[in-house]
This record gives C-alpha cells, structure tokens and sequence, in this order.
C-alpha cells in the first residue's frame, strides 16, 4: 500500500501549472469531474451563511411620507426634532419622502417618529 503520508507531502508540493495537469489526468483516467464535489458543497455552505445571525441595524433614517392634516404642527415637530429654522422645516414638510433624519440611533428615530405621528404626520423609519 502507497506511504499516504509522502503522496500528502508531494501533492503539497506541487506547483499550481502541475496541479492542474494532475487534476486533468485524474478527470481522464476516472471519468469524473473535479467540479462536481463544489458544486454539491455550494448548497451547505449557503445553508452555513444563512444560519449566522445578521448584524442588527445602528443607523435608522425617518421618512416623511405624509404631512396629514396638520402642517404647522408637523413644521414645528420637524424643527423640534432637527435644528433647521422656520423656512427650513416648511420646505421639508412639504417634499413628499423628505428625510427628517439620517443615520440617527434606534431612540432617536424612534423618538422623531412619534413626535412626528403625534403632530399628524405619517412617517417611516428604515
């Protein structure tokens, strides 16, 4: 029987040209692909992927969809919430899908959203 030991060390030691002939010789003489082992592993690996936990959102934007009935009350939330002035906040709550804030904390945005809905407005926060 083959030393499995010394076949390791010398197929260690091939360079990447000699890897690949071994590679095509074997794929001849057995009739199988090389391929076909990473094409089963992709799958697994993808499960893999799916099972680690995603990393958990730290930057919330809040989204103006909708001024609602009462602007100046949204116009002064808005100016609450940010540090624009009076001509500022008016222009914002009048762009439909203005973004009130970006890249603002979990609190914060949770904060502006219902200072926000509390005024009459209707907003999203992503």
């Amino acid at each position: 029987m083959t030393d499995l030991k010394k076949l390791a060390d010398q197929l260690g030691n091939l360079t990447v040209l000699e890897a690949a002939e071994l590679t095509k010789m074997l794929e001849e003489e057995w009739g199988v692909s090389a391929a076909a082992p990473m094409a089963m592993a992709a799958p697994a690996m993808a499960a893999v992927a799916e099972a680690e936990p995603a990393e958990e959102q730290t930057e919330f934007q809040v989204v103006l969809k909708d001024v609602g009935p009462k602007k100046i009350d949204v116009i002064k939330a808005i100016r609450q919430i940010t540090t624009l002035g009076l001509k500022d906040a008016k222009d914002l709550a009048e762009t439909a899908g203005a973004k009130v804030l970006e890249a603002a904390s979990k609190e914060a945005a949770q904060d502006a959203k219902s200072k926000l809905e509390a005024a009459g407005a209707t907003v999203e926060v992503s």
